[in-house]
């Protein structure tokens, strides 16, 4: 059965990236920083690589694969919940390269930034916990 909780919008935080930040990890510190514990993540712009993550359903683990060469942030879209009482990012991207072939996956730590937009929505309501899920073997949500 889905569990659906009303929340509402707190704050908007928008801004910059710096070029060779790696893009989870700063989008991580400023939710970490601006103490925003539940929300959703958006960005644009560009990455001089990626690395990304495929979740095998069948062996309950992730593969990750890096790409080497520049592509554009067609989407990122994630949200911001709690794992072990810490803000976490859970997104992810979709690239282009120069012919407009898209890649996309899991965002993972090792992709850099050339240039970054984001829009971090903070929310109020009910802390979003996440627990492994016996089922799906994935760090989910416990509502």
């Amino acid at each position: 059965m889905s569990r659906i909780h009303k929340v509402a919008s707190r704050s908007l935080h928008m801004g910059k990236l710096k070029r060779g930040d790696d893009l989870l990890g700063a989008i991580s510190v400023i939710c970490r920083e601006n103490n925003i514990r539940l929300g959703r993540v958006e960005a644009i712009g560009a990455v001089e690589k990626a690395t990304l993550g495929y979740y095998d359903q069948t062996r309950k683990e992730y593969d990750f694969f890096t790409i080497d060469t520049p592509h554009e942030i067609t989407s990122l879209i994630g949200n911001v919940s709690l794992r072990d009482g810490v803000p976490m990012v859970h997104a992810h991207l979709t690239l282009s390269d120069e012919k407009g072939n898209v890649k996309g996956g899991h965002l993972a730590p090792g992709t850099i930034v050339f240039a970054c937009e984001t829009v971090i929505e903070a929310f109020e309501g009910l802390d979003f916990n996440r627990i492994i899920d016996e089922d799906t073997g994935l760090p989910l949500w416990q509502l």
